[in-house]
């Protein structure tokens, strides 16, 4: 196939594009970096592309794969921030089906990734699946809105997965790369209560879920992109201390978060449940489905990319 990407110069994209080109497929990848900074991150195969406008509408793609979007926990919600995460979601996935809308040959699919922040913030008790409802805080309508702005690519003809991803483990990049240094020094812990959910993924199993919906022709709609075993913060901190083989019992005081992080800290001081229903419907099978072995896969036999 022929297949245009966002997204893929970031952590999970880079392993994307790796699958795609050992699968035979031909990907361009749009960037603001520079086509030679693209090729060297990435490998000299990809065919860099700095804007969507210079693509030529003769151009024919098979498939468009939207991994794109600034990363939201990296500062504080200001204004001017929220704004910043509308623009590299909403308004970059607008300006990819406008893209679609003037191709001559229109793609027949665009995977859009989502977050499972869509649901909102939930207790254990109530596990969200595809069909339950969007959440009302900024992050469920960030989602929410994002959503709408891909399944825009319907009325074209173009099947449309929305990937509601959770968190994506690896031990290089990531929440996880950011976890380590305290849990090293055996101060790491809960957060909070330690109740709330953590919907998770393996880095491996996030990048064989987009290739298996790219795979798969008949599968469109959202789809949940976590293990099919989602666990407490509490579970997650015992699991990383018992992988690194230390304790992991200091707690982190939610009110430390929030003075820290303001509004976004009630994405790690709250969470959600939830379950690839539709994922498991469809025959995916999963490699690291158990928080304790994916873990352990990740840090003794570490993965460099």
């Amino acid at each position: 196939m022929q297949i245009l990407m966002t997204g893929g110069t970031g952590f999970i994209g880079r392993r994307v594009v790796r699958a795609l080109i050992r699968d035979g497929h031909r990907v361009s990848v749009l960037s603001r970096q520079s086509p030679s900074d693209v090729r060297r991150l990435l490998t000299s195969s990809v065919r860099p592309v700095q804007s969507l406008n210079a693509i030529n509408p003769s151009v024919a793609f098979d498939a468009i794969i939207n991994l794109a979007g600034e990363p939201i926990m990296a500062k504080r919600w200001s204004h001017q921030r929220k704004r910043l995460l509308l623009d590299s979601r909403v308004g970059l996935t607008g300006e990819l089906v406008d893209l679609i809308e003037r191709l001559e040959n229109r793609p027949k699919t665009l995977i859009s990734c989502s977050a499972v922040g869509y649901y909102g913030h939930h207790d254990a008790s109530e596990p969200q699946n595809e069909s339950s409802t969007a959440g009302s805080d900024f992050a469920a309508s960030l989602c929410e809105r994002w959503e709408q702005a891909a399944r825009r690519a319907e009325s074209l003809g173009v099947r449309v997965c929305v990937v509601r991803t959770g968190l994506v483990l690896h031990q290089n990049k990531g929440a996880l790369h950011e976890m380590l240094p305290p849990f090293r020094l055996g101060l790491g812990g809960p957060i909070g209560s330690g109740n709330q959910m953590m919907s998770w993924i393996h880095s491996d199993d996030m990048t064989r879920v987009i290739t298996f919906l790219l795979n798969n022709e008949s599968l469109k709609g959202a789809f949940n992109a976590t293990s099919p075993n989602p666990v407490s913060n509490r579970e997650f901190a015992r699991a990383l201390g018992r992988a690194l083989r230390r304790p992991a019992v200091i707690p982190v005081p939610a009110i430390v978060l929030k003075l820290l992080l303001g509004e976004s800290s009630a994405m790690v001081t709250h969470g959600q449940a939830a379950i690839p229903e539709r994922l498991q419907e469809a025959g995916f099978t999963w490699e690291q489905p158990e928080i304790n072995s994916a873990l352990r896969q990740l840090l003794i036999k570490p993965s460099y990319f």
